[in-house]
């Protein structure tokens, strides 16, 4: 008797494992019609889909596009004028910033800033940002610069106080610039002892003028320095 039961379990299991294996295959060659387009090529990878249907028709846009829809927001444009008012139209009424000026912004986000110079007639702007966006931000740690010491006139950068190094952020900003050019940071709004304590980051440079403006919506403090002709 037990025999007989141990053969029946085994042919159970045998027709148990060949049930199963006829389901798993039928699975796998069995794929929806709705999954692929009618008119899509005979691939391998496109007989076994890996995700839903609305992912297999998914349209990516290419860069230039998503760029184009970015910059036609009212938002992006309304941030590059903050720039461009606030910050770098004053530097051109002071004569420091020209058509022909090398400028580096230093954790340039987006690139609002590099947008605002290059739209203003600036023909060399560098933007420089941990992740890239480009084309206007290429990927760079602020904190180690892969430039040439005076590399640039002016050194431009409105997030200084979320550095995480600010003195080696600093440091670095006046590498960059060639003797006698201008780094000029904008920090949160502050007043004459703050500004001093930003001032005294920039140990090659001295003070030349600070005003409040308001930049993307906030109150901050623009501040305007000139390096050493001697460094």
């Amino acid at each position: 008797m037990d025999r007989e039961i141990e053969r029946f379990l085994r042919r159970l299991s045998f027709v148990a494992i060949a049930i199963a294996s006829t389901i798993l295959i039928l699975l796998f060659l069995q794929t929806p019609d709705t999954c692929i387009p009618s008119d899509a090529p005979l691939k391998p990878h496109l007989r076994f889909p890996k995700s839903t249907c609305e992912f297999a028709t998914r349209v990516h846009a290419p860069l230039h596009k998503k760029n184009e829809r970015l910059w036609s927001t009212r938002d992006w444009n309304s941030k590059v004028k903050s720039f461009s008012s606030a910050v770098f139209l004053p530097l051109r009424r002071f004569g420091i910033l020209a058509n022909n000026s090398k400028v580096l912004c230093v954790s340039a986000g987006a690139g609002y800033e590099v947008a605002a110079l290059s739209g203003s007639g600036v023909e060399d702007v560098t933007g420089v940002e941990l992740i890239d966006s480009p084309p206007l931000v290429q990927r760079a740690d602020p904190h180690n610069l892969p430039f040439f010491d005076g590399a640039f006139d002016i050194a431009f950068s409105a997030r200084l106080d979320e550095a995480l190094f600010p003195a080696r952020f600093a440091a670095e900003m006046e590498r960059t610039v060639k003797p006698g050019g201008s780094c000029v940071v904008a920090v949160a709004e502050c007043g004459d002892d703050e500004v001093r304590e930003v001032v005294d980051l920039f140990r090659k440079s001295r003070f030349v003028s600070s005003s409040n403006v308001t930049l993307v919506g906030m109150r901050m403090t623009s501040i305007l320095m000139r390096t050493n002709k001697s460094s």
